[in-house]
């Protein structure tokens, strides 16, 4: 290995890095050739499932749209000097209250702590947000040799 060449994360070591919640960038598909829409957000992690918990503003003010069974890729990263680590997963986004996912959604969201990063013009209690999981299709991670 040469020096400075990234190393993979094993799981305990993502989940270590991640820990039961924090911030990140989730990247929606958009359907069509427009960049995918990336927004920071608060996320929970459960590293019994692997499974990331958001909890995001919907409505009719929201820019993101639709956000149930769509695409998406999330990123969690970190550098200090020259050490750095980033988490990368992709799957589909399922709201919570979805029949199918429900009941382990309410196991996994004893699990996690999800911050509250306010980043809104409007006052949080005049915004409508909703629980919606990533199982990921794939989860890796990297870190500086």
């Amino acid at each position: 290995m040469t020096p400075g060449e990234p190393v993979d994360l094993t799981a305990e070591e993502r989940a270590e890095r991640l820990g039961t919640g924090g911030v990140g960038v989730l990247s929606l598909d958009t359907g069509t050739d427009v960049a995918p829409h990336a927004v920071p957000v608060s996320y929970g992690f459960d590293p019994v499932e692997e499974v990331f918990y958001f909890r995001l503003a919907v409505g009719p003010e929201s820019t993101r749209g639709e956000v149930n069974h769509r695409e998406a890729a999330f990123v969690v990263h970190e550098a200090t000097g020259d050490d750095w680590w980033s988490v990368v997963a992709r799957g589909e986004l399922v709201r919570t209250d979805e029949e199918s996912v429900s009941t382990a959604s309410l196991e996994g969201l004893d699990r996690v702590e999800i911050p509250y990063v306010d980043v809104f013009d409007a006052s949080l209690d005049e915004i409508t947000f909703a629980f919606v999981r990533l199982d990921p299709d794939e989860v890796t991670g990297l870190r500086s040799d």
